[in-house]
């Protein structure tokens, strides 16, 4: 696999980046000419989805929930300028019927998967680099069936803190999203369900991918924020 080196300092490396918010950073970052490494868990699918995005940008297939795989399938990237991690697999769980073996998936994704990307790269990372996590408003608004999705988004603040600490000089933030109302997800729900949410935002509007991808971009660049757990969700929580 060819190395991934940019005229910054290296590539834009996108782990989940095949769809949704993850793929929305780096159709950005492959419209502004950088080379970027997209992954998912499926080769066919990566690459199909690399070529679609476009300009300098490839796919490679790992699977964050076989984290001893890790390191082997990201052996041939090369100097990294920017790491963002948003993978996830999507969990609806109760306590009252709790699932152990989709809990574990998630847990094993988002905490252990995060965290062994982040070993593996560590020293691909350029000093000046940055890392950015994915996690969610989950974390402080629990809803029906959140209890591993909360658990686990709650983990991202702690983990962004031990990262933070031990990449240095390398930042590393995360981004919380609440509701992002345009997202694959999203946009497939009811307008009845996208009215009462818009309802309970003190800003009249929910989150957009747009709105996601641009505080990704403030996060990964501007060179004074670290170790910044940012909330992006018109004031929510206020409701």
């Amino acid at each position: 696999m060819p190395q991934h080196d940019g005229p910054d300092g290296g590539s834009v490396v996108v782990i989940g980046g095949t769809s949704g918010l993850g793929r929305d950073v780096a159709e950005h970052y492959a419209k502004r000419g950088l080379e970027v490494v997209i992954t998912g868990r499926d080769t066919a699918r990566t690459e199909a989805v690399a070529a679609e995005i476009g300009g300098r940008t490839t796919g490679v297939a790992v699977d964050l929930a076989k984290p001893e795989t890790i390191a082997a399938a990201l052996a041939g990237i090369g100097g990294i300028k920017h790491l963002v991690l948003s993978a996830f697999v999507r969990d609806v769980n109760k306590v009252s019927d709790y699932q152990i073996d989709r809990a574990v998936s998630l847990v094993t994704v988002k905490l252990v998967g995060y965290t062994e990307v982040a070993h593996t790269l560590a020293s691909r990372l350029s000093p000046t680099g940055s890392v950015l996590l994915f996690g969610g408003g989950s974390k402080d608004r629990p809803f029906p069936g959140s209890a591993t999705v909360s658990t686990v988004n709650a983990g991202v603040v702690g983990l962004v803190n031990v990262l933070a600490a031990e990449l240095r000089p390398v930042r590393v933030n995360a981004l919380h999203p609440g509701i992002v109302g345009d997202s694959p997800f999203w946009a497939k729900q009811p307008a009845e369900v996208h009215e009462t949410y818009t309802a309970r935002t003190p800003t009249g509007r929910l989150t957009t991918m747009a709105d996601v991808t641009d505080a990704a971009v403030f996060l990964l660049e501007n060179p004074a924020v670290n170790a910044v757990n940012l909330d992006l969700n018109g004031g929510a929580g206020l409701a």
